[in-house]
């Protein structure tokens, strides 16, 4: 259910435009920035998109000009999981795993998860209560099953989004989405 649910969902995001996923990704980055939780912020860990997500360039650097602390995840793909770095600037990235933008590893600074104030995730699919499907391998619902503090934030396009999702005990919500059109306090 939830691949076929994905793949779906996959298949609509890959077909909006550049010039769409710029202007949607625009006003939504315009909703998080206006929000209290983001503004008083300090430490804020993004995802870097790719695949037609909503995307977090601009917002990652507009961050780090704004004096925010930026964390970025790499992904271990052996177990699964994310480990956290400080980034310093933009041009610190390069591909890694999966072609996503990544630390390269002599810009690795880690950094535990207790002290990011706002996570910023990413998805495939989302339903009204905070529920998500990402692509299939549990890296952020291992990352939020961690002892945090943070605010969890997703960003996704309208048409991501979906009347229900199934499940799993081991699936983590969110507390907002922030689309194009909207902010949906799932919480």
């Amino acid at each position: 259910m939830k691949n076929t649910i994905r793949s779906e969902i996959l298949k609509t995001r890959r077909c909006l435009t550049t010039t769409d996923v710029a202007e949607k990704s625009n006003r939504i980055k315009q909703r998080l920035f206006a929000l209290d939780v983001y503004k008083i912020a300090k430490t804020i860990l993004f995802y870097v998109s790719y695949d037609n997500e909503v995307s977090t360039h601009e917002m990652i650097q507009e961050s780090l000009a704004a004096g925010k602390r930026v964390v970025v995840p790499k992904v271990n793909e052996k177990d699964h999981t994310l480990s956290l770095s400080l980034l310093s600037k933009w041009s610190d990235l390069s591909p890694c795993s999966y072609n996503i933008l990544e630390p390269r590893p002599e810009c690795l600074s880690e950094v535990v998860v207790e002290s990011i104030d706002l996570m910023i995730l990413p998805g495939v699919v989302f339903d009204e209560k905070g529920n998500r499907i990402g692509h299939g391998l549990g890296y952020y619902d291992r990352l939020l099953r961690k002892e945090k503090k943070a605010s969890v934030i997703a960003l996704a396009f309208e048409c991501q989004m979906v009347q229900n999702i199934p499940v799993e005990k081991h699936d983590m919500r969110v507390e907002k989405i922030i689309t194009e059109d909207r902010i949906i306090n799932c919480l």
